[in-house]
């Protein structure tokens, strides 16, 4: 007998992207029952070390908080793990290794989401995100360009803009990440992927025209795990 589906989310990081990934999997599922949905368990400790710090060399790691979580999701019997951050997404590869459930990888959901194939993507992220560069290797197997955003673009209008959506100043941070978007659309992306999970509650928030040339890799992972959850349901009725 196979073991019963329960979605694990490692979150907290921060922890509006945590709901923000939850009301995603609720929309993501075609239900007309509460026990239609997926049941799933969250992680949502944020005081988790700050992933861009330690990517920066300026504060500790936080993979033995990420492991801790990864055990307490062990703990209660879930069959998969996601993350419910881009930049965590950085210690994937140990976190997996430490795991009885297996992980699924955001950047695989996203890939998957870009349908069309566009020829530049342009690419919204932390820059560990952009330093590591899933996103950017997987693009390149459909053939698809990355376009990124400079040193300057970053420190004037990305680091500042999602910070301020983790204080709760949504407006303050679309309005600049808008600009970032732009920016990007400017030097020929196609398409943008928001690759930072602060950045489409952001630009909801200014109601930015650009988020219909978008994807959300948030997104993309819910309905990633609606799939899987729905093949298991339909294999029960």
């Amino acid at each position: 007998m196979s073991q019963p589906f329960l979605l694990g989310i490692l979150g907290g990081m921060g922890p509006l992207a945590t709901l923000d990934l939850m009301a995603k999997l609720l929309r993501a599922t075609p239900a007309s029952r509460d026990q239609q949905q997926i049941p799933h368990v969250a992680w949502n400790v944020p005081q988790i070390a700050d992933r861009q710090d330690a990517l920066a060399g300026r504060g500790p790691s936080p993979l033995p908080q990420l492991l801790h979580g990864v055990e307490q999701l062990n703990r209660v019997g879930v069959s998969h793990i996601v993350i419910a951050c881009n930049t965590a997404h950085h210690w994937y590869d140990e976190l997996a290794q430490h795991s009885a459930a297996p992980l699924l990888h955001i950047a695989d959901a996203t890939l998957a989401a870009l349908e069309s194939k566009p020829a530049r993507v342009g690419l919204i992220a932390t820059q560990g995100t952009l330093d590591a560069g899933w996103f950017q290797q997987r693009f390149a197997t459909i053939g698809s360009t990355s376009v990124l955003p400079t040193a300057q673009e970053l420190q004037q209008w990305f680091v500042p803009g999602s910070y301020a959506v983790k204080r709760g100043e949504l407006r303050a941070g679309g309005e600049l990440l808008n600009l970032q978007a732009q920016a990007l659309l400017d030097r020929g992306a196609e398409t943008l992927v928001l690759a930072c999970t602060e950045v489409p509650l952001a630009l909801d928030a200014v109601a930015s025209p650009l988020l219909a040339q978008a994807i959300d890799p948030t997104l993309a992972l819910a309905e990633q795990c609606a799939q899987l959850w729905l093949a298991r349901r339909e294999a029960r009725i």
